[in-house]
């Protein structure tokens, strides 16, 4: 039967002792049990039934610590992102980072900073800085960068923003004094780039930052406002020169294949020249040995011979023959073309001369030359 019912002996199932009230159980007495309980866990004096509060029970510290106690735990729990990374101090000293995850540090004790290390930030600086060849130029650099390392971006540095910006100047300044003004501006402009990257990068190490570079595009470079137009001209004679060198270049790339083929044709046709004219003498020289040799055998038929020839050669190239006779005072015109017309006309043909109607031509004048010089020979042997 219910403790409440009647013959139940109106026993409280919670340990309250007989009530003389029918309703339900009281909740300040259970707490108030629930708190003797735990002062007598933590060495507490338990709390007598009647205190003089009203209720008769004591404030319930030892709860208040107990859900101080769950709070704090649950403060210290932290999420670390995949891209971020956290630098723990305890109490303000290094002691360990930490990367991804969820991770717990005492609250109040530990310090946690989290910094991201996958992001990508850019820094922008301009200024008007002098060139090697005394030339102002107002330049405009982007850095692109991200934290390489978390504890020296943290700790070492008081404001690494600024301390990259400070040796971004440097570093460009730096660079721009060893270029020319035509260098900065177009020459050179990717070289500039570079090497400020690399000094930039040796700074940031030797100050220790944390910061890596990524990327550093020299994005404007240009001659002061003042003096921009005379500057423009002189891009403009530049674009002009170069476009002049351009059209020269082209242009002797066609005019001088041509002149050494030329030079090669001419070459080979001296070569050719020289073949032929060598071989010729060659052939002379060994046709001059053998008429050599027949000539110490019969030097008297010999000489006839290379009279006859070199008469005949002479003849043939010419159609007029003019004689001079030894001892005489008139000189002889013989027209071998009207000779050769008159053979021809006797013959009835009107054909064109043949090389044999002039060699007969020749060979009736050579015999009255011979004729001739013979009686002059003769009258004077007689004289």
């Amino acid at each position: 039967m219910a403790w409440n019912e009647p013959g139940g002996n109106n026993k409280d199932p919670w340990g309250g002792g007989n009530r003389n009230n029918d309703g339900p159980p009281d909740l300040d007495e259970l707490l108030r049990k629930m708190q003797q309980k735990l002062n007598g866990l933590f060495g507490g004096k338990p709390a007598s039934a009647d205190d003089g509060r009203p209720g008769g029970g004591s404030f319930p510290w030892s709860l208040v610590l107990i859900v101080l106690a769950v709070v704090y735990g649950l403060w210290g729990f932290y999420q670390v992102d995949a891209s971020q990374s956290a630098v723990v101090l305890r109490l303000g000293k290094y002691h360990e980072t930490v990367g991804s995850g969820l991770h717990w540090n005492p609250p109040l004790i530990d310090n946690v900073t989290k910094v991201n290390m996958t992001e990508v930030r850019t820094e922008r600086t301009t200024g008007q800085m002098l060139t090697e060849d005394a030339s102002i130029v107002d330049v405009v650099l982007q850095v692109q960068w991200h934290i390489d390392d978390a504890e020296s971006f943290v700790l070492r540095v008081a404001d690494p923003l600024k301390s990259l910006q400070e040796a971004t100047d440097s570093a460009l300044r730096h660079v721009v004094g060893s270029q020319t003004l035509n260098g900065v501006i177009s020459q050179n402009r990717s070289q500039v780039a570079a090497d400020t990257q690399q000094r930039l990068q040796d700074y940031l190490d030797l100050y220790q930052t944390g910061i890596r570079v990524d990327v550093v595009n020299l994005t404007d470079a240009k001659a002061p406002r003042e003096v921009q137009d005379a500057f423009d001209d002189v891009v403009r004679a530049r674009e002009d020169e170069v476009r002049l060198q351009n059209e020269a270049q082209a242009y002797a790339n066609q005019v001088i294949p041509v002149a050494r083929g030329q030079a090669q044709r001419m070459i080979e046709e001296a070569e050719a020249y020289k073949s032929r004219v060598v071989e010729s003498a060659r052939g002379e020289a060994s046709r001059f040995e053998q008429l050599l040799t027949e000539y110490q055998q019969a030097p008297d038929v010999t000489r006839e011979r290379m009279y006859l020839d070199t008469v005949q050669d002479v003849m043939s190239n010419t159609s007029k023959v003019m004689v001079d006779v030894e001892g005489g005072n008139n000189m002889m015109y013989l027209p071998l073309d009207k000779l050769a017309e008159g053979s021809a006309s006797t013959a009835s043909q009107r054909t064109q001369v043949s090389p044999q109607v002039i060699d007969e031509i020749s060979q009736r004048v050579i015999n009255q030359l011979r004729t001739e010089v013979n009686n002059t020979r003769r009258a004077r042997e007689v004289r």
